[in-house]
């Protein structure tokens, strides 16, 4: 359970790995946090996306069915798809958490983070992107230098609130009918002293990661 006047969606993200980029306290303050998931299903599958600010309020929420050929594609498609919808509720300069329940998409956001900060876009590691989901890889990189900073963690997908909106959408196409919002996150609250969560506090001898 989200702490008062926090996300549900920002407590997931400051517990769980970003891979390949250091998660110092500072940085867990993003305005806004999309969680996507993918399914695939011989008969079909399904995409799911949750959005919410810092401080909780729902931004907005998305199920909807696919045919994916696999569920690599779909995961891939549902990112496309919620940072498509953010795109239209948050500003340019805004700095986003994402989170996803599968590794490689993870680590490949991440590192698309790093390879734009680098003057001949090189990434500190080889992407590796399903060759079907390659044209929503590329909308997802568009979209992602659209944001003022972005960064990934990987969650359970038992954890994850958009994993049963992929999984059932006909049982959550009530979802679509939300009225669609566009808000924007109260301020941070200035504090004199920032701790690290206590995955990150627990890390190498009590030291977090920085």
């Amino acid at each position: 359970m989200a702490a008062h006047g926090r996300s549900a969606l920002r407590d997931l993200f400051d517990e769980s790995p970003t891979p390949h980029i250091a998660h110092p306290p500072r940085t867990h303050h993003r305005d806004f946090y999309v969680a996507t998931d993918g399914s695939y299903r011989n008969a079909g599958g399904g995409l799911g996306a949750v959005i919410e600010t810092r401080d909780g309020t729902r931004v907005g929420r998305i199920a909807t069915s696919d045919t994916p050929p696999d569920n690599n594609v779909a995961e891939y498609r549902a990112l496309h798809l919620g940072l498509d919808i953010l795109a239209v509720r948050a500003p340019p300069d805004a700095r986003i958490g994402i989170l996803v329940d599968h590794d490689q998409l993870a680590s490949n956001v991440n590192n698309a983070i790093l390879a734009a900060r680098h003057p001949e876009y090189k990434p500190p590691r080889p992407f590796s992107v399903p060759p079907a989901s390659a044209n929503h890889w590329r909308g997802i990189q568009a979209r992602l230098t659209g944001f003022g900073e972005v960064r990934a963690a990987r969650i359970d997908s038992d954890q994850n609130p958009a994993h049963p909106l992929a999984n059932a959408p006909e049982q959550y196409h009530h979802v679509n009918r939300e009225l669609d919002r566009c808000v924007l996150p109260d301020p941070p609250q200035p504090s004199a002293t920032e701790f690290p969560p206590p995955s990150r506090a627990n890390r190498n001898g009590g030291r977090a990661s920085d």
